[in-house]
């Protein structure tokens, strides 16, 4: 179980699977030639034989005083997902992960979805008696209001993703409608990153002179770094994606901001750095890369 300290605030990776995909599933430019040919991204990032994105589901737990977070909440179990058969009837271990990383239901005081895809929002939820119940009762949901207003009204081609994992949450009266500028804390805080999604955001942490965000999906694997154009297939705004990642890469290639992937396998973190006309995510030495 990873974890890294940013001042007083500790980040630790539950993790729910990780996975090996073709890149092309992701990423239409990423065959296996280019991947192969992208020599900094072989072994963290990707299978240094098959070219293979390493790709992870997981949650970025924060603890910051008496504060429990959780920033996304992957995909969930026995969620029913036309369309996307790896994330259909799962039955992972994440929750007992969870528990032993000191974020059990009742311990989690607030939960951030990033944007309300299917694999953002799915153990905000569980299955009681048949019935979708929210998984953190103490919690407060953290919904961005933008988001909100787009997928309630826009299905998911991945099977009723707001019917099982977002609005029990609501209805249950843990949900707030937020703006992508929130700031939970003095040391934790909401920044928008539109494109993937209209509402999407990332969480930047900053504490005692330590730096790290917390990417959501502007960025789906770190060969966009060196590729700012590609798309993924769900950017629902490409042209803000594109933008949106150039900012991005622009304001935290700054040698000391961590970033952590929230699709990233292997390290899942890195430091970005120049690299010719683009930048690379150096996973490297950075203090408590290992826990």
């Amino acid at each position: 179980m990873q974890t890294w300290q940013i001042g007083e605030a500790k980040i630790t990776k539950v993790l729910e699977m990780e996975q090996q995909w073709p890149g092309t599933a992701l990423l239409e430019n990423a065959t296996p030639d280019v991947v192969l040919g992208t020599d900094w991204v072989l072994g963290p990032y990707a299978d240094p034989k098959s070219g293979r994105f390493r790709l992870s589901f997981h949650a970025f737990c924060i603890e910051v005083g008496d504060e429990k977070i959780v920033i996304d909440t992957c995909a969930g179990n026995d969620k029913v997902r036309p369309n996307f058969g790896g994330l259909a009837g799962l039955q992972t271990d994440f929750l007992d992960n969870m528990i032993a990383a000191g974020f059990g239901p009742d311990d989690v005081t607030a939960v951030v979805c990033t944007h309300l895809h299917v694999d953002h929002v799915g153990w905000n939820t569980h299955l009681v008696g048949g019935e979708w119940k929210p998984t953190f009762p103490k919690a407060r949901y953290l919904f961005g209001e933008t988001e909100w207003d787009h997928w309630k009204v826009e299905p998911q081609i991945y099977g009723d993703v707001v019917g099982d994992s977002v609005r029990p949450c609501i209805d249950a009266g843990l949900a707030e409608l937020v703006a992508s500028d929130l700031r939970l804390n003095d040391l934790v805080w909401l920044e928008p990153t539109p494109g993937h999604t209209p509402g999407h955001h990332s969480v930047r942490i900053s504490s005692g002179g330590q730096d790290a965000v917390i990417t959501g999906d502007l960025v789906h694997h770190p060969i966009q770094f060196e590729n700012l154009d590609w798309v993924s297939n769900p950017d629902v705004d490409a042209a803000a994606a594109i933008a949106t990642r150039r900012r991005f890469t622009e304001k935290y290639c700054d040698d000391h901001t961590l970033i952590l992937g929230t699709h990233f396998g292997g390290p899942s973190c890195g430091l970005l750095r120049p690299h010719g006309d683009a930048w690379r995510l150096d996973p490297g030495h950075y203090p408590d890369l290992d826990g």
